[in-house]
């Protein structure tokens, strides 16, 4: 049990954003995650290398340039050996030797130059080109998976792969080819110096064993530290992404300190691993070094004792001692190009496991285009559904909209009534039965051709950045501004439009957080208008609203269901009365439909609900109520 004391040092800290707690504080995000990667995986190498397929070109020119690039730093040390030993002999005057290393050395310079700049630019254009096409295929992929993905997914992780994961492979692609040019460079310098002096080329490498049996304990720990500190930065990101999604409530509730703390404590996580990551890529450094002193002493001692007998020129020993530097640089580059590449496979395979999500919504060959001319009906026959396939949310409902109807949806929070309209827009599949628009299997339409035909206003409307005008208009991109306005006039935005700085250029923020709740609704009723779609779903459209914001929003909703097919999701039930049918779900079932006065002379749950919270409606005067049923015979 903790002391007093460090119980008060605790909530002292708490109230210090710098500070943290002794113990770590337990958080909604679950630090466990599955570990990907290896140090090499051939199958995302594979999926990476249909990216690269297209700037095969580039990719070759770079490769050569890096080539090119090796075969310079191995000519300046044997250009060097030329002008010792045959331009610095004592008492000659022939300068021809130093004059032909000089023009070498200037010809080697200006190729080293131009195989440096070529492979720099040329690499760096084709990883940008390899990483953007990356970005739009997941961007393009997500835009079409199912939403049970999205409920269960973090945005924060999948900001992390799209942003974090697409950078580690951004730094892989453009270490990669150079570890070609490193790799050239080692074994042409083994080669020159075994060439030059075999028994003193065998002794100089005698170190790389103890290398290579560092590297041999190195490699596991060296994996899964960077592989560890990739997936605790995800669960930061994950934290941060919905600290910062959930302000409103943070702030509302006073959870600052707290929610600093369950953030902290990810983060420092997340920094503990990477530190231990940075240490597994660092400790190479001082070894490579070590070893790289250890044999040039090799190579001074050895070497020196052949140069005073004779038996070696002086100009082979300066060689050495030059390759001897060039030898250790491309181990160490690739000691930290491994990881680079170990974070890359790591990041590879989050990648490709994101464009691997099955569509699970998707068009059937012959699917057939819903056309506008369709009568707007809809049907539910049977229909069986569960986000988990064993825990049916709708069970067996059936019930019919004729073309032109206004139908309400009532029941208890789970009974299913935004399920069922998800259902209606195919955003899942159903499980049993079938969803009818216009008589058609919505599975056998295009998802494309439905979308144009069913408009959502929904309880939470979703602006975005952007004006007003195109705000309105992102459901149908070729309205006019006259189509634009006179929506907006219809459904009573006009006003506040105008009265906002630049009318309908004005910019909203981020999801519209500079209007109020009402005006963005209202938006939302001129975005539905404009889309003149057949079917209008309203999903609690005027739950969050004030009396006087829903009197507008209600005469709104009667413009906009003039000539469609409309249903109506609503808590409350006054706002529903006008409607053609009602139909009550309790549990995922029809358990009763008709109009308002049908169902209160029956005195069932749809009764008990509205005398439960609404019988203080009646004392409104009838002329007072506003009735969203459209008037027979009007027109879109």
């Amino acid at each position: 049990m903790a002391h007093p004391g460090e119980v008060e040092t605790e909530r002292n800290d708490m109230r210090d954003f710098g500070t943290r707690p002794p113990r770590a504080v337990v958080g909604s995000h679950r630090i466990e995650e599955e570990i990907f990667g290896r140090a090499f995986d051939k199958n995302i190498v594979r999926r990476i290398w249909a990216f690269v397929g297209p700037y095969r070109a580039k990719l070759v020119i770079s490769i050569a340039a890096v080539l090119i690039f090796a075969a310079t730093q191995l000519l300046i040390p044997l250009i060097i050996r030329y002008a010792i030993e045959h331009g610095m002999r004592p008492g000659s005057d022939d300068r021809s030797a130093l004059l032909a290393a000089a023009g070498a050395f200037l010809v080697t310079i200006l190729l080293n130059f131009a195989a440096s700049y070529t492979q720099d630019t040329v690499i760096s254009k084709m990883a940008e080109n390899v990483i953007f096409d990356i970005r739009r295929a997941m961007f393009a992929h997500l835009q079409k998976v199912s939403l049970s993905f999205m409920d269960r997914t973090e945005v924060g992780r999948l900001m992390s792969r799209l942003q974090g994961d697409v950078n580690s492979m951004h730094e892989f692609l453009q270490t990669s080819v150079l570890s070609v040019g490193d790799i050239a460079l080692l074994l042409g310098i083994v080669s020159v110096m075994l060439w030059l002096d075999f028994r003193l080329g065998l002794l100089t490498l005698s170190v790389l064993p103890v290398l290579f049996i560092v590297r041999l304990f190195w490699l596991p720990h060296a994996r899964d530290a960077f592989t560890t500190a990739q997936e605790f930065n995800s669960v930061a990101n994950g934290a941060l992404a919905e600290a910062i999604h959930g302000v409103r409530a943070v702030q509302s509730m006073d959870r600052q300190q707290v929610n600093f703390l369950l953030y902290d404590d990810k983060a420092r996580a997340s920094l503990k691993k990477h530190l231990i990551g940075d240490k597994y890529a660092q400790i190479m450094v001082p070894i490579v070094d070590s070893l790289m002193g250890l044999a040039t002493a090799v190579v001074i001692v050895v070497g020196g004792s052949k140069v005073m007998n004779g038996r070696i020129d002086v100009g082979v020993m300066i060689v050495f001692l030059f390759y001897i530097q060039r030898f250790f640089d491309p181990i160490r580059s690739l000691t930290a190009q491994y990881s680079v590449m170990q974070r890359a496979m790591a990041s590879g395979k989050r990648l490709t496991d994101v464009l691997d999500v099955e569509i699970e919504i998707h068009d059937k060959p012959d699917a057939k285009v819903l056309s506008p001319l369709m009568d707007g009906s809809v049907e539910f026959r049977n229909v069986t559904f569960g986000y988990d396939p064993n825990y049916p949310v709708l069970k067996n409902v059936s019930f019919r909209v004729n073309p032109g109807d206004t139908v309400a949806l009532v029941g208890p929070t789970g009974s299913g009534k935004s399920s069922a309209m998800a259902l209606l827009h195919r955003f899942y599949e159903v499980q049993h039965g079938q969803v009818l628009v216009g008589g058609h299997d919505v599975r056998d339409l295009t998802q494309e051709s439905l979308g144009r035909q069913v408009a959502m206003v929904l309880q939470e409307p979703f602006l975005f950045t952007g004006t007003v005008f195109n705000n309105i208009r992102y459901h149908k991109t070729d309205a006019t501004r006259d189509d634009v306005m006179n929506a907006a006039k219809a459904v009573g935005a006009h006003d506040f439009i105008m009265s906002l700085d630049g009318g309908y250029d004005a910019t909203l923020g981020e999801r519209g957080g500079n209007l109020s709740l009402g005006q963005c609704q209202l938006i939302s009723f001129a975005r539905a208008l404009v889309a003149d779609a057949k079917i209008l779903i309203l999903d609690e459209a005027t739950a969050n609203i004030d009396s006087y914001t829903e009197m507008l929003i209600q005469k709104a909703l009667a413009r906009v269901l003039e000539g469609r097919t409309g249903l109506v999701i609503a808590h409350r039930l006054a706002t529903i009365r006008g409607a053609d049918r009602i139909i009550v779900l309790q549990n995922g079932r029809v358990v009763e439909s008709g109009n308002h006065d049908q169902l209160m002379a029956i005195g069932g749950l749809y009764s008990k609900l509205y005398n439960l919270n609404y019988a203080s409606f009646n004392d409104i005067p009838d002329e007072e109520q506003i009735d969203i049923t459209p008037q027979a015979g009007s027109q879109t």
